[in-house]
């Protein structure tokens, strides 16, 4: 019998008074478990019983590990959604996961309460120091190992979005894969502002983090210079974070010291891939060199991690963790030979149980074990997995494949690009043209005919963008990710239109 809670709680009994939540106000492991067990009295009170759904929307703040392992100490199966998530959103999640309760944060509640009410679901609209009616819960409810502990929805890229159903042994697993990597014990302060309602701030940092009995800051919304700030005053020594707010930190105005960052040992990225440029540039800043891991919500965020025991390979998202298995593959599904391109297979305990409700989607993206990414990668023969792109994001242009990332890559060398996003456009001779997106820095001065002269200097001439259009930010999602799928590619298309009359060559 398996439950996440079990082992955040156990430090409130070895030394109840050490320091859980740090930022912005500080919290104790008692005190959090406290909290937890009214949390949970007051669902059971409610007529929830294990394994029902709860919808919980909150910001990174310190009331969501309060409401969360209450949540998971009642036994309920929690959903968690971004807190910019609309009516409609919230109700489609609602109807397919058979939510029975929704608790939403009072700053973020309005489309959530709308959605609960149209199908006349409760909801408990969370404030600070809000009472709770019930008994508390003393004992936390105990999990069978494959028992659905959360469904978290993916982002729907590909169609409607689907709940992956993670298990409190997945749960369990994950916290166990990255304690020996990270070497984190409980004297590690460890901060973020990563969304929590995301698989990487919640089952990989949170749940880490507290279960080793770290103190765990917290920052809502992201702001570099902010950040910077908690690093400081807090004296972290671990923060994690996705590409775009290491590349803001870098930018960040203000008056720190390197002595500020001193108790900075270790930084770890996710979410999206990770320029070179940006890992360089960090280092040399701050001291502290970022170790970038790779997972996906499917496999409770975990699946390679560039572990601190072994050489860092910097473009690399590391060797497997402990348990887990990656093949790459080519479209009929044979394992290729390192070095080799193809769509990464993962397999291994934080894999998920499956999609809820979804047997077609399980079928197609899981089999004996294995889950389809997604994600076009290679395997050195060491074993370091490197990730070229995702498999829609491929651009073929003129018979040629090219990847995005590698373009970006070089894009992230120019010192007055801050953001750069490639994509693929239609287009009537080559099939598709390639097309870069550009946030450059403040007062800097470009042209899409420097660019291209920068790119041909450092790529093929096949892979270099003929199209470039100039953006203040580019589109993110709720965890930083640039979203491609948001760029407005008509007016790309229309660029596209231009250039072709009057082609460069």
């Amino acid at each position: 019998m398996v439950n996440i809670v079990s082992r955040v709680w156990a430090h409130a009994d070895g030394e109840p008074d050490r320091v859980a939540i740090r930022s912005p106000r500080t919290i104790t492991f008692r005190e959090l478990r406290e909290t937890n067990q009214r949390v949970a009295g007051a669902v059971r009170a409610a007529g929830l019983s294990p394994l029902d759904r709860v919808l919980f929307i909150a910001p990174t703040i310190p009331e969501f590990p309060e409401v969360y392992y209450g949540l998971h100490a009642a036994g309920v199966t929690v959903t968690t959604m971004n807190v910019m998530s609309t009516a409609p959103e919230i109700g489609y999640v609602l109807d397919d996961s058979g939510a029975s309760l929704v608790i939403a944060w009072h700053e973020c509640a309005e489309a959530a309460r709308a959605a609960a009410a149209d199908r006349g679901i409760e909801l408990w609209e969370l404030r600070p120091g809000l009472e709770l009616p019930g008994e508390p819960l003393l004992e936390a409810h105990d999990h069978a190992p494959d028992d659905t502990a959360i469904i978290l929805y993916t982002s729907g890229t590909t169609g409607r979005p689907k709940g992956a159903e993670l298990t409190a042994a997945n749960l369990d697993r994950t916290v166990d894969s990255f304690l020996p990597v990270l070497e984190l014990t409980g004297e590690d302060r460890f901060g973020t502002a990563l969304p929590l309602f995301h698989v990487f701030g919640q089952a990989v940092c949170m749940n880490t983090a507290l279960a080793i009995g770290a103190s765990f800051s917290l920052l809502s919304p992201f702001d570099p210079a902010k950040m910077l700030d908690m690093v400081k005053q807090d004296r972290l020594t671990t923060v994690s974070g996705v590409p775009t707010m290491w590349n803001a930190m870098l930018h960040a105005e203000g008056d720190w010291q390197s002595e500020d960052f001193a108790s900075l040992r270790m930084a770890t990225s996710g979410g999206a891939s990770l320029p070179v440029e940006i890992i360089r540039a960090f280092t040399d800043r701050f001291g502290c060199t970022i170790l970038e891991g790779y997972g996906l919500t499917e496999t409770t965020g975990a699946a390679t991690f560039n572990d601190i025991h072994r050489e860092q390979r910097t473009g690399t998202t590391g060797p497997t963790l402990p348990g887990a298995e990656v093949e790459i593959r080519d479209a009929s599904g044979q394992v290729l030979a390192p070095g080799e391109v193809g769509e990464v297979f993962i397999k291994g305990p934080t894999v998920m149980k499956g999609y809820w409700n979804r047997p077609e989607a399980n079928a197609a993206e899981l089999k004996d074990g294995w889950l389809k990414s997604g994600d076009l990668g290679s395997v050195d023969a060491d074993g370091y997995l490197t990730i070229v792109d995702r498999v829609k994001d491929l651009v073929i242009r003129g018979g040629y494949n090219v990847y995005p990332r590698e373009v970006e890559e070089v894009f992230y060398e120019h010192p007055d690009i801050v953001e750069v996003a490639v994509v693929g456009i239609p287009d009537d001779h080559y099939g598709e043209e390639i097309a870069a997106v550009i946030a450059a820095a403040p007062g800097a001065q470009l042209t899409g005919e420097d660019l291209r002269a920068w790119a041909k200097e450092r790529l093929s001439a096949y892979k270099v963008p003929r199209i470039y259009s100039f953006v203040d930010a580019l589109p993110k999602g709720a965890t930083g990710k640039i979203l491609k799928r948001s760029i407005d590619k008509d007016q790309l298309r229309e660029l596209a239109h231009a250039a072709s009359r009057a082609r460069v060559r």
